[in-house]
């Protein structure tokens, strides 16, 4: 066996104290008090092991960056960053119609998935490089945003500032389904607002002097959902509709959220194009467009192909076959790949059910994922 996975395997019962720890202190977007008790948790147990500092998050919690020490000489080729996200999708008091167990072969609980066992694994994967003693010679950045759920809007900056300092980024969100494969593709993401102005009237006594927003919003409806082009890797979908005020008036206003998923960077100026040349069919009304690409695709590059190469690789000696797979879902890995930094993703838990009732990681893959992500950091 693996030195790496026979160290994970005996510390196997120490991640899954760590995970349900971790998992215990719920830590939602929007609630930036409970994330800051999260992140100063998480600080708590690198305990010495790396510098720590916190970054602002505005209306979100605290951001924590670490940078890990190692003895050795240091290559001056970039760093490692490894990405991590503390918020969940999960409200405080989740835990009581959740709870954490075990049972059944799987570790449950809110945020267990997604991704706070991709936390566990990494500090573990750390622990087994300096118990081991093996050189490491790439600095180390470890980065935990508090707001990946909800878009990024304070990270990004510190992402992209850590990114372009790196040789290569790493990051701890879930494989993809049982067999835990890594994501070497992700849609670029991204929302509107179309929002129509029509004329308000009244229904039963001058219907004719209105125009109505809602019934022009419901004709602009199959148009947007028309630009779906999924050979292209495209998909438009309009998620929300709302409009009108009451059943006897003309409604004066409508608007539709639309869902916008690309495959490749190239596409996002012409849908976008397409959003901003849309015009009433009644002429009366009027038509605004918000929006657009918040995410960038991260495209499978030559670059990222060849990193998934090293890691399954890695995951041979380890008696692991790994594979990878590519997902319309975005992640901070988006950033880091459009800048050109080589990205791997989807190294943390193997499991399924993020974001649902059902979350749950498999117990018998910890041991392997924490020797793997130990593997790369040795060897990138």
């Amino acid at each position: 066996m693996h030195p790496f996975l026979a160290f994970t395997e005996a510390k196997q019962s120490a991640i899954v104290a760590l995970i349900s720890e971790l998992v215990r202190c719920e830590s939602p977007s929007d609630q930036p008090q409970a994330v800051n008790r999260f992140v100063n948790l998480l600080a708590s147990r690198i305990d010495g092991a790396a510098s720590v500092k916190t970054l602002p998050g505005g209306r979100f919690g605290h951001h924590l960056r670490c940078e890990f020490k190692f003895p050795g000489a240091k290559s001056d080729a970039g760093k490692i960053l490894v990405l991590a996200h503390s918020d969940t999708v999960w409200p405080l008091g989740t835990l009581a119609q959740m709870p954490l167990r075990e049972e059944r072969g799987r570790l449950w609980g809110p945020g267990v998935l997604d991704m706070k066992s991709g936390i566990g694994f990494f500090l573990y994967a750390v622990r087994t490089l300096r118990t081991l003693e093996v050189p490491v010679r790439r600095s180390i950045v470890f980065q935990v945003n508090s707001d990946e759920e909800v878009g990024s809007e304070t990270s990004r900056q510190f992402t992209e500032e850590a990114a372009r300092q790196s040789a290569v980024v790493l990051l701890l969100e879930p494989g993809t389904g049982l067999q835990g494969k890594l994501k070497t593709a992700r849609k670029g993401v991204g929302d509107y607002t179309v929002t129509v102005k029509g004329r308000a009237a009244h229904a039963g006594i001058d219907y004719a002097a209105g125009a109505s927003a809602v019934v022009e919003l419901a004709r602009q409806i199959p148009k947007i959902a028309g630009f779906t082009n999924l050979k292209q890797g495209i998909t438009v979908n309009p998620g929300v509709i709302s409009g009108g005020t009451r059943t006897n008036v003309v409604a004066a206003e409508a608007r539709a959220e639309v869902d916008i998923r690309i495959a490749h960077a190239k596409d996002a100026a012409a849908l976008d194009k397409k959003f901003r040349s849309l015009r009433p069919f009644d002429k009366r009304c009027s038509i605004h467009v918000d929006g657009g690409l918040n995410r960038p695709p991260m495209e499978r590059t030559p670059a990222i192909r060849q990193l998934f190469k090293t890691a399954r690789a890695c995951a041979k000696e380890l008696g692991i076959t790994l594979q990878e797979s590519a997902t319309g879902g975005g992640s901070d890995g988006n950033f880091t790949a459009a800048l050109g930094i080589p990205t791997l993703d989807g190294l943390g838990g193997v499991g399924e059910g993020a974001h649902a009732a059902n979350e749950s990681i498999l117990l018998d893959r910890i041991a392997d994922r924490t020797a793997l992500l130990a593997m790369l950091l040795s060897r990138l």
